[in-house]
């Protein structure tokens, strides 16, 4: 096996939250790219559509399963919908999720609670439906893997996050520990994502001086691209990555601090407003 070789997942099964658009649908396409047949999920049926098709212009088979993800009965139907449809089912992306900044006042028990299920009991949902299906035709020389999608706010502090901060750092964890109870056979691991150009991130990035703020702030000078998440998954899905579990990759510009200020006021001025 070639060095390139190593990055293939030649006629593995894969599912795809959230791959409608921006990270999903990019990750989508490469495992596709890279040789998978995908399972892809949103709410969105006509984003899926178009997914399909770049999947199927590579020579790959798509199944699209519109769903409301936010639902775990929905996200965990996927891992069986793989299985029904190719076979087997041997990658899993847990790419749904976020949650909208907040200031700390206005992030109530039921706010946290929220980004804590659309992060975190989603994630845990398709990976516990998926394991046993996966287990089933392991030793068959196809890599077995999890792979999350965090954030670099899951690692770092700014005003602003708390719920979605707290909630990708459980996602992070979530995926240390999956990895310990699911070793040897299923490896397990997660991608610390920083500021990408998705749709979630161009009302930001549609304003010049938050655009150049986001840019200068970030030690490799520009907005990351979704590609360059989806690469980070065909790693980690593929033999390229298959000494490699518990881990999360940080790709995210080079930033160690939040490369944008959501002006929100501090407490003092929370606490004051009329």
């Amino acid at each position: 096996m070639s060095i390139l070789d190593r990055f293939t997942v030649t006629d593995h099964v894969a599912v795809v939250t959230g791959a409608g658009r921006g990270i999903g649908a990019a990750t989508a396409i490469a495992l596709a790219e890279a040789g998978a047949d995908v399972v892809i999920s949103s709410r969105t049926e006509a984003q899926l559509e178009e997914v399909a098709r770049r999947i199927e212009g590579v020579g790959r088979r798509a199944l699209v399963v519109p769903a409301n993800l936010a639902h775990t009965e929905e996200v965990a139907a996927l891992a069986a919908a793989a299985h029904e449809e190719f076979g087997r089912l041997d990658i899993v992306v847990n790419n749904v999720g976020g949650t909208i900044p907040n200031a700390f006042l206005d992030t109530d028990v039921a706010y946290l609670e929220e980004a804590f299920h659309f992060n975190v009991a989603t994630a845990h949902a398709l990976s516990r439906a998926a394991v046993p299906l996966m287990l089933a035709s392991a030793g068959e020389g196809r890599q077995k893997s999890i792979t999350s999608i965090s954030s670099a706010m899951g690692r770092l502090a700014g005003r602003g996050y708390l719920a979605y901060g707290t909630a990708k750092a459980a996602l992070a964890h979530w995926s240390r520990l999956a990895a310990t109870d699911l070793n040897p056979e299923i490896r397990v691991n997660g991608v610390f994502v920083g500021s990408v150009m998705t749709s979630a991130l161009e009302f930001v990035a549609g304003v010049p001086e938050m655009k150049t703020q986001l840019e200068e702030a970030t030690p490799l000078g520009r907005i990351g691209e979704a590609e360059d998440i989806a690469a980070a998954v065909v790693y980690l899905a593929s033999a390229a990555g298959k000494y490699v579990t518990g881990k999360m990759l940080e790709v995210d510009g080079g930033i160690q601090e939040p490369n944008l200020d959501l002006q929100l006021p501090d407490l003092r001025a929370e606490v004051n407003s009329p």
